[in-house]
């Protein structure tokens, strides 16, 4: 066996090209392959972690995120019905000193293009549009990839990287559906409102939440608008309407009551995820970000644990050893507890938010005793000290709700 020097990545989004950047800083010629005409982010706002941070700046993309990023000064619960504040913690140059790199918020397509111009400046990344993957195979000495056009491309691993409904998943991992969660997403960026501050806010009541926060430069507000409805199955015609959400948001403070026509009301996202599930990789073939781990938003990292993904990965393959089947299945024994630690904790946050009644009383009454700089309940996330997560009530029950 030799050491890989040609690796081939699925997908062109976050985590593919956070992969290709960390590959090819080792040293590997590294093929991008994106089902779409163009390498395009669709979405609008991200947070991204301090763990995502040190990411960024290990890969030597940070300078180029800060062109567009905005860099909160604080966090801040609030809510939703009458507006008062709940609950704060202090962002800015404390959370550096804590964790060595800062809390951003930034539009997705900026991320990607940062990563991108990074990516291809290295030299040894190549990106091909247009190419949907419709086979992989592999040997004992490399791995193949057949595109829907006839091409095939070749490399010492792949890396399956192209999002919920992986085509390399799908070949690889026999599973069932993703789950569909009951709260849909509305979501869009719009005009600053003169006086808003720096910060990411969210905005919480029983079973409905809003979180804001400035990106491009604080140009724009991000505003990501969720409730639970449970008139239909979700995704169809009649789940989730523009009548119901109003209806939702009627008792609601006059800061949201205006937001509501800030937001993009012709489209509907439903949320998905997965219970966690071993066995990513196989040989010469692994997964990365959402095609390992789907998790829904409300930990806000999908975008962090796709790139702490895509570092170890090219640590195990870049280590000098010659057995890349060993090295891929390193990575993910390194990379497992974690994803599906935060996929857990995220299902779990989220309940912690939607609380309503007697349960939202408790939440406020202890998050109103925490200090502002008291970040122990973020610190298995955001730190390096090898603190457990929390166990998840229930554990896997947590998956018995949509």
């Amino acid at each position: 066996m030799t050491a890989p020097d040609k690796i081939v990545v699925v997908g062109g989004g976050i985590g593919g090209v956070s992969a290709a950047v960390a590959l090819a800083k080792r040293g590997m010629e590294v093929t991008v392959l994106e089902r779409a005409p163009e390498i395009k982010e669709i979405g609008a706002g991200l947070q991204l972690g301090p763990n995502a941070g040190r990411v960024l700046q290990d890969l030597g993309v940070m300078d180029a995120v800060l062109r567009t990023a905005v860099l909160p000064h604080r966090f801040v619960l609030r809510d939703i019905y009458t507006g008062n504040e709940i609950y704060q913690a202090t962002m800015g140059k404390e959370l550096v000193q804590r964790y060595g790199a800062p809390y951003t918020v930034i539009h997705r397509a900026d991320l990607l293009d940062a990563l991108l111009e990074v990516a291809l400046a290295t030299g040894n990344v190549e990106v091909v549009t247009g190419k949907e993957v419709v086979a992989v195979e592999q040997t004992d000495t490399a791995a193949h990839v057949q595109c829907a056009d006839g091409s095939t491309y070749r490399g010492d691993a792949v890396i399956g990287a192209d999002g919920l409904r992986s085509a390399v998943r799908r070949l690889t991992l026999d599973d069932s559906e993703p789950i569909r969660s009951e709260y849909v997403i509305y979501r869009g960026p719009g005009p600053r409102p003169e006086g808003t501050e720096d910060a990411v806010m969210l905005f919480a009541g029983d079973e409905i939440h809003l979180m804001q926060y400035p990106v491009q430069g604080g140009e724009l507000l991000n505003r990501v608008l969720s409730f639970r409805s449970r008139t239909a199955a979700p995704g169809s015609e009649e789940w989730a309407t523009r009548e119901e959400l109003f209806e939702r948001f009627a008792n609601t403070c006059d800061h949201i009551k205006e937001s509501l026509h800030t937001l993009d009301l012709e489209t509907r996202w439903v949320q998905f995820d997965r219970k966690p599930m071993a066995g990513w990789s196989d040989g010469r073939i692994t997964l990365l970000g959402d095609a390992a781990h789907p998790m829904r938003q409300y930990l806000a990292q999908g975008a962090g644990q796709a790139m702490e993904d895509a570092v170890v990965l090219a640590g195990a393959l870049g280590s000098g050893a010659a057995d890349v089947p060993a090295a891929l299945a390193k990575y993910e024994e390194i990379r497992y507890p974690r994803t599906s630690a935060v996929q857990e904790n995220t299902r779990f946050f989220g309940e912690m938010v939607h609380l309503g009644g007697a349960g939202a009383i408790l939440r406020d009454a202890y998050l109103g005793t925490l200090a502002d700089n008291d970040y122990s309940l973020a610190q298995w996330l955001y730190g390096t000290d090898g603190v457990a997560p929390p166990r998840v009530p229930g554990h896997m029950d947590i998956y018995s709700k949509s």
